[in-house]
């Protein structure tokens, strides 16, 4: 295991001693983003303290260290201790996580879906199993915002994207516009700007925090249609299963206390970042539109065919055995969320730590999980 020695008078394995330790962690977003700059930044000093500087990792940012294609390998090869993962850059080392990914097209509700996604990963054994088949153990999911179309013309009915160039991310996306008539067009994140700048794409599906922050898209949109179109998921903590087994079931339990609030934390942040985006589109002039009824009835019609679809072709193409149960536990705590959730101030970090943590980590044993 690479570790960087912050002493330089102790090679004892780390469970038996009391020096200090700095691992790495590796997130392939800029400093900027919220995963980066609240869900990991803040975390790290959380796991310092909380851990009495026993764990302290160094962070590399912006893809330095490993891309995110690569995250999950460099984690099992312990080439960082702790990495984010998103499973639709490695759908065939993750094909049931991959399946989580596909359905959250269906999601309405992000924190929801971020707990659901959390509370799965941590307790189903199919998807424990698959992280474990990689040497790694998973301690959170994170959901973007759900997304909307930001076009550069008004949409009207469900026949006005015929034609339109849409920039989309993942089958679900691609499979929904081109099912309007629309032609999905794959282009990395940072093109999207130029492109609608251009006219080389006339609208993308986006979430609302890169419309001021990040790749400031409201600089070029005219119109957001709110038409909410899912989500994007991944794993925020994921460790070497080596380095989570050699720290000892005391600093085990500290990561998972602090995970709870830096979990909260980073769905309110993106709330938080949604209701600035959309706050100062308004005030630039960008039309903010309510969806034509029948592009919700036509949404409405595809959710259903990609719930019942998806576990079948999962099972087919990725080559696992039948995931029905699986997709049907994972929307059935979506909604077990949204109703969690209805009780309490979404934005109150400690009530929201709180719930989350008498939910999921509270209920985890330090001294087996992930061994």
């Amino acid at each position: 295991m690479k570790k960087i020695l912050v002493t330089a008078i102790s090679s004892l394995v780390f469970a038996t001693s009391v020096q200090a330790e700095t691992y790495q962690a590796t997130n392939w977003m800029a400093p900027i983003h919220i995963l980066n700059g609240v869900a990991y930044e803040r975390f790290i000093a959380d796991v310092k303290e909380a851990t009495g500087g026993k764990i302290d990792f160094e962070l590399f940012s912006s893809a330095s260290l490993v891309p995110a294609q690569t995250t999950l390998s460099a984690v099992g090869d312990s080439v960082a201790q702790l990495g984010v993962v998103a499973s639709s850059y490695t759908p065939s080392e993750l094909p049931l996580s991959g399946m989580i990914n596909d359905l959250s097209f269906v999601a309405d509700d992000d924190m929801a879906t971020a707990l659901a996604v959390t509370e799965i990963t941590l307790n189903n054994p199919r998807l424990v199993e698959e992280f474990a088949k990689h040497n790694t153990v998973t301690l959170s999911g994170y959901s973007t915002p759900t997304y909307l179309f930001f076009c550069m013309s008004e949409l009207g009915d469900v026949n006005s994207l015929k034609g339109k160039k849409v920039r989309t991310a993942g089958t679900a996306q691609n499979e929904w516009i081109a099912s309007l008539g629309a032609i999905p067009v794959a282009v990395p994140m940072g093109d999207v700007y130029s492109g609608l700048e251009r006219g080389s794409i006339d609208c993308t599906l986006s979430d609302p925090t890169n419309l001021v922050s990040g790749y400031k898209l409201a600089e070029v949109v005219k119109t957001i249609t709110m038409l909410q179109q899912g989500t994007v998921l991944g794993l925020t903590y994921v460790y070497n299963k080596d380095f989570w087994e050699e720290i000892g079931p005391e600093n085990r339990r500290a990561l998972l206390d602090v995970t709870a609030r830096n979990v909260a934390r980073t769905q309110i942040a993106y709330s938080q970042f949604v209701d600035t985006g959309l706050k100062e589109s308004k005030e630039r002039g960008i039309a903010i539109n309510e969806p034509d009824p029948s592009l919700v009835e036509a949404l409405a019609s595809f959710r259903q065919g990609l719930i019942e679809r998806t576990p079948g072709r999962t099972a087919t193409e990725r080559r696992v055995a039948d995931p029905s149960e699986l997709a049907n536990e994972f929307l059935a705590l979506q909604d077990k969320w949204s109703k969690l959730l209805a009780n309490i101030d979404r934005y109150d970090e400690d009530a929201l730590t709180a719930l989350i943590d008498a939910e999921i980590y509270k209920k985890i044993d330090e001294n087996s999980y992930g061994l």
